[in-house]
């Protein structure tokens, strides 16, 4: 008979990062397929929401990323795009994650920060329903950059990650109950001006859905843009000859 596992683990495994270790898809070759990625200029810049479980990660390609943090690449030579997560110390390295340690987890302690290297598409790497690709200015990928730079205790990794292309690096911020995974990636993108709420932003679903009404708003704002320069340009036509 199969024993069900306790709803109060699930709960708890939640709100300690239980999906920080679960590796991206199978990669493969293929291009982006959402459009603020499409539309991409020298004057815009992209950030990726991926949504993987009960956990977020943010990320940006490798070639946009500034200084300081593109200092990171280093330690990643191949990668195309990198990946930032955040997660509890102590639910991370322990090697006994039952109740104690995820009771643990729910008070304030040291995080760390997981990277994440793809040499694929983050579409090809998380699946395309699990990737929002957001367009921002590079002012504003600058300052989420910004904030991912200084979660950082030290600009050297800390450990090798969970599965291949993965590295930890020590965190400043603390993992709390409070103050999860997707609190910290929350704020990182309140960071770069987008209205995202990190306060009371505790779980994937809560902040996967203002990221979805980031993305609607962009596209309907894109369509607006195309529908005004069609018409602006249509009037602009000189009339013919009588």
């Amino acid at each position: 008979m199969r024993t069900r596992r306790p709803r109060w683990r699930g709960l708890l495994g939640a709100a300690a990062l239980a999906l920080f270790f679960a590796p991206p898809l199978a990669i493969a070759q293929s291009p982006p397929s959402t459009s603020a990625a499409a539309d991409a200029s020298p004057d815009s810049a992209v950030v990726y929401v991926a949504r993987r479980g009960w956990h977020i990660d943010i990320g940006f390609a490798a070639a946009d990323l500034k200084r300081p943090l593109e200092a990171l690449t280093a330690e990643f030579p191949r990668a195309r795009f990198l990946f930032f997560g955040f997660g509890d110390r102590r639910y991370l390295e322990g090697k006994d994650r039952r109740a104690p340690v995820l009771l643990a987890a729910l008070w304030p302690g040291r995080g760390l920060i997981l990277a994440t290297a793809l040499a694929a598409q983050p579409t090809s790497a998380f699946g395309a329903t699990k990737v929002i690709a957001l367009k921002l200015t590079p002012s504003q990928a600058g300052e989420v950059q910004a904030f991912i730079w200084r979660s950082l205790d030290e600009p050297r990794s800390y450990a090798t990650g969970p599965y291949e292309g993965s590295l930890y690096f020590s965190a400043t911020p603390k993992y709390s109950a409070l103050h999860t995974c997707n609190t910290w990636a929350a704020e990182a993108l309140a960071a770069g001006g987008l209205p995202i709420r990190g306060a009371g932003t505790v779980f994937a679903s809560q902040l996967w859905r203002q990221v979805q009404r980031v993305e609607k708003k962009q596209r309907i704002q894109k369509k607006q843009s195309t529908v005004t320069h069609v018409t602006v340009d249509a009037g602009a036509r000189p009339s013919a000859p009588s």
